[in-house]
């Protein structure tokens, strides 16, 4: 199997698109909450995307200037 830069960012790109819809999710579902068990939800879901879209858009950032993690 044939591993490519521009197919590992484009995977990475999908990950950073997934991460904006569960935001907006978030958002969503906040407003409509019936109550504070939702919240928990709501907010993990949020608190979760905003860890995942930081290491993929580190990660994206590694590949364009060539780094490798922890150098």
């Amino acid at each position: 199997m044939v591993k490519t830069k521009d197919t590992a960012n484009r995977h990475l790109e999908k990950v950073i698109a997934l991460c904006s819809d569960m935001l907006e999710l978030a958002d969503m579902g906040d407003h409509y909450r019936l109550d504070d068990g939702c919240g928990v939800v709501f907010g993990s879901l949020r608190d979760s995307a905003y860890k995942i879209r930081k290491l993929a858009k580190d990660e994206l950032t590694r590949h364009v200037n060539g780094r490798k993690k922890g150098a």
